[in-house]
């Protein structure tokens, strides 16, 4: 089966196309490739095929795929079902190596649909030939004319050609996509729809983009992640070859995941899990449509920096010849977490020699300057110069349209800006828009999408360092394999074993056996019911805290089994774990998941039966490094006490970090589906961290 540039050329520089199922109503879907590629221009042989016709648009029509009197590098296959079938094994016997599905039915119609996707694929495989979806709407390559789709936008008059590749999980958003680009004048390299990706992903065809000359930057409409270890592999490589790649990420909503669910037939993860991917492997990532439009010309030719190579607070300065356009630039801003400087020294001190008085807000308005080209060049150039500058933002209000020389001419001398330049048009002036986007400068129609477009630069991280694997394989987790879920005793006696403190503890079956532990362990004292089928001990009130004595012991034990018996009469109970009390000076929860999408992943944030009340967490692919884990701790907004927040005493937050890199080492363990410490105690500074409470899931099947 063809692979690499053999896949590369059969897919977007073919010496012939066959047409299987084309039609010669112009009516049908079938008969728009043919309409297209000869409108667009394709050099390349066209073989429409189907036994009913002998010409279609004055072409010879071939009965069979056997009949074609020339080589055909690709099949777009327009056929239903068990005859798209028939058609893959046709191609294997014509030497076609490569074949698109555009018929839907199949992994995104349900279970029977599924079926009949896998039996489409091993055909593909049993015939030798590469497959593009189903559900794939097509393949375009702008600069040949290869316009190898059934999207209707494709009647547009003419393919600009761009130095963007779209690939999309979704086939009507490359019409939206063309239609966007022919507003603007302008257009793409390649736009390749992946469908179901049965065979051919969308990892593998980033990867063949990254060895092409005429891409400079890759956007990705994502509704779910398929083959992630691909889609890594590809991000990587595409730092190391300097193309940035954008994503745009549906299913943010729950309402977006059930669409997404029912439009791939996936398996759909949390949006927040998708986004951990895409940080974790240095894809910048849109909220904004319109920024996934616009935003790559702010990226060309940049590259992600490592977490330590970046801003903690990346600044942005934003200039204005219009108060209120600027002011929905520096709001935008703000909501996306971007921090806006005032004017520095120098810009404040050339505005006041031209009697322009500046507030010390952050905005730079130079609209009492009326537009003068030289203050706004010099204005420019003294925030490109300035290292505490990130990037720069330019709103331009009605001058852009009605008196362009004034200020578009001046930023046209910044197209090679040395940081990172966005320019908003408040008004709509399209003849200034296309003599920036010309010049290759970044100018954008919303004052959102130029906010979400920097924010998405400004934060967009190059991909971890991958964690080595253990040199031996963790021990089995204790228990009975065909047990899912460990006793806590058992799950503290992991955490241990992974080298983080847990609170000293024996389980007791009597009264008289919790009041003999009680007093080796020592005043005050916990009680929790144990059991393997509690997994939540407070719901049921199994859990008792700050017993001081015998007499409140003997109360709380006798309480706890009867609130336990009550409330889950058929679980098995061991007795009552007895643990020595500890205090800290925050509770903090970390869980651990192995996702069925992006694989395993870390979360940290309040622990205590505040868990499940707020979203104040962070998440990573796990495993981490310290380092990682002190970036999560910063996230918490919850946490900010153990940092010092207003001179409070700080935490013990280099335990806590430790404590979570060694918990995420969970992730190798092929036994463990899910794990969670709650509540992880942190103490103050040079303390440590105490494990009190946590489960563990074991993978049973």
């Amino acid at each position: 089966m063809i692979s690499g540039p053999d896949l590369y050329r059969a897919l977007f520089a073919p010496r012939g196309v066959a047409l299987v199922g084309a039609s010669s109503d112009p009516a049908k879907t079938s008969a728009r490739p043919l309409r297209y590629m000869r409108k667009h221009g394709y050099s390349g042989a066209i073989y429409p095929v189907n036994p009913g016709a002998e010409e279609i648009s004055g072409l010879p029509c071939f009965a069979d795929l056997k009949s074609l009197p020339g080589p055909a590098d690709q099949a777009f296959i327009t056929l239903p079902g068990e005859a798209a079938s028939a058609a893959l094994r046709d191609c294997a016997e014509a030497g076609i190596g490569c074949a698109t599905i555009l018929a839907g039915g199949f992994a995104e119609a349900g279970e029977a649909g599924r079926q009949r996707q896998d039996t489409l694929l091993e055909v593909a495989r049993s015939a030798g030939v590469r497959l593009l979806g189903p559900n794939s709407i097509g393949v375009i390559n702008s600069a040949t004319g290869l316009a190898l789709s059934a999207n209707a936008m494709l009647e547009l008059p003419e393919l600009k050609v761009g130095r963007t590749a779209v690939i999309s999980q979704s086939g009507s958003l490359i019409g939206a996509l063309l239609s966007h680009a022919e507003a603007r004048d302008e257009g793409y390299s390649k736009l390749i729809s992946v469908g179901n990706e049965a065979d051919i992903t969308l990892g593998e065809i980033g990867e063949l983009l990254l060895d092409d000359e005429a891409t400079e930057v890759i956007v990705l409409f994502l509704e779910t992640l398929r083959q992630r270890r691909r889609v890594a592999a590809f991000a990587r490589r595409a730092q190391q070859a300097g193309k940035p790649v954008i994503a745009y990420q549906l299913g943010r909503s729950v309402q977006g995941q059930e669409l997404a669910r029912s439009h791939t037939g996936a398996i759909i993860g949390s949006a927040r899990t998708l986004a951990a991917f895409l940080d974790h492997h240095g894809i910048a990532r849109v909220n904004v449509f319109e920024a996934l439009i616009e935003a790559p010309a702010l990226f060309s030719g940049r590259r992600a920096r490592a977490a330590d190579q970046r801003q903690p607070s990346p600044r942005t300065a934003v200039v204005t010849t219009t108060g209120g356009g600027g002011a929905m630039v520096v709001d935008n801003l703000g909501l996306s977490g971007i921090d806006v400087a005032p004017a520095p020294a120098q810009v404040v001190e050339r505005l006041a020699a031209e009697g322009i008085a500046q507030d010390g807000g952050r905005l730079i308005d130079l609209t009492m300057a009326g537009a003068r080209p030289e203050i706004v060049a010099g204005v420019i150039g003294d925030l490109m110069a300035d290292e505490g500058i990130d990037a720069v933002a330019m709103v331009v209000g009605s001058t852009a349209r009605f008196s362009p020389q004034l200020v578009i001419d001046p930023l046209l001398e910044w197209r090679q800006a040395p940081k990172p330049f966005a320019i908003y048009l408040a008004p709509d002036a399209e003849a200034s828009r296309r003599r920036l986007a010309q010049a290759g400068m970044a100018v954008f129609r919303t004052p959102e999408s130029c906010a979400d477009a920097l924010r998405a630069l400004l934060t967009w991280p190059a991909p971890a360092v991958e964690a080595e694997p253990p040199s031996s394989l963790p021990p089995p987790l204790p228990g009975p394999s065909d047990r899912s879920l460990l006793d806590e005793t058992e799950a503290l006696a992991v955490f241990a074993g992974l080298g983080i403190a847990v609170a000293a503890g024996e389980i007791a079956e009597s009264c008289e056996a919790a009041l003999a532990a009680a007093r080796r362990l020592g005043y005050p004292v916990v009680l929790k019911i144990a059991s393997p089928q509690i997994a939540h001990k407070t719901e049921c009130g199994g859990v008792a805290v700050g017993i001081a004595d015998d007499s409140a012991l003997v109360e709380a034990y006798e309480r706890i089994l009867k609130n336990a018996r009550a409330a889950e009469p058929q679980a098995e109970i061991a007795g009552v774990l007895v643990q020595k009390m500890h205090q800290g000076r925050a509770e903090v929860l970390l869980g651990l998941k192995h996702d069925a999408v992006v694989g395993p992943t870390v979360v940290l944030g309040l622990g205590g039966i505040l868990a499940e009340l707020t979203q104040d967490t962070s998440l990573r692919l796990a495993p981490v490094s310290a380092d990682q884990a002190r970036a999560m701790i910063e996230e918490v907004t919850g946490l900010a006490p153990l940092r010092g927040y207003r001179n409070l005493p700080p935490g013990d937050v280099v335990a806590l970090a430790r404590a979570i890199a060694a918990f995420s080492q969970l992730a190798w363990h092929e036994e463990v589906r899910e794990a969670e410490i709650n509540p992880l105690l942190v103490g103050h500074e040079g303390a440590g961290v105490v494990a009190v409470d946590g489960l563990i899931v074991r993978q049973t099947n």
